[in-house]
């Protein structure tokens, strides 16, 4: 069962960027439509971006124009977060689609505060 490792999370100022990194172990990341999602507490999970197996990227209108997602060939799916702002402030998790459930990783927080 693939396994995700999450990293990249910090503390940045409104306007920064961060770049966060999904790191898979158990299976390829190639071979499944891969997802990050934020969560606030108290808040439902918002699903920010996608990237399908054929590299096509979706975006939450949220984020669309400032956060890119990218795939390598090291068995790694990237979350470039450019311009955040404070709403932008949440745990960040990456998952696999399987079947029609993504499984999630642990997470990376972010904060953006100045």
């Amino acid at each position: 069962q693939v396994q995700l490792v999450e990293s990249g999370g910090g503390s940045v100022q409104p306007g920064g960027s961060l770049r966060l990194s999904c790191a898979a172990s158990g299976s390829n990341l190639n071979e499944y439509r891969v997802g990050w999602s934020r969560e606030v507490p108290g808040k439902q999970r918002e699903l920010v971006a996608t990237i399908t197996v054929g590299g096509r990227a979706n975006y939450a209108d949220s984020v669309s124009g400032r956060f890119t997602i990218s795939r390598d060939n090291a068995n790694t799916v990237y979350l470039q977060m450019n311009s955040l702002k404070p709403e932008d402030s949440a745990l960040y998790s990456c998952g696999v689609l399987v079947i029609d459930q993504y499984i999630w990783g642990q997470g990376t927080q972010v904060t953006v505060s100045s």
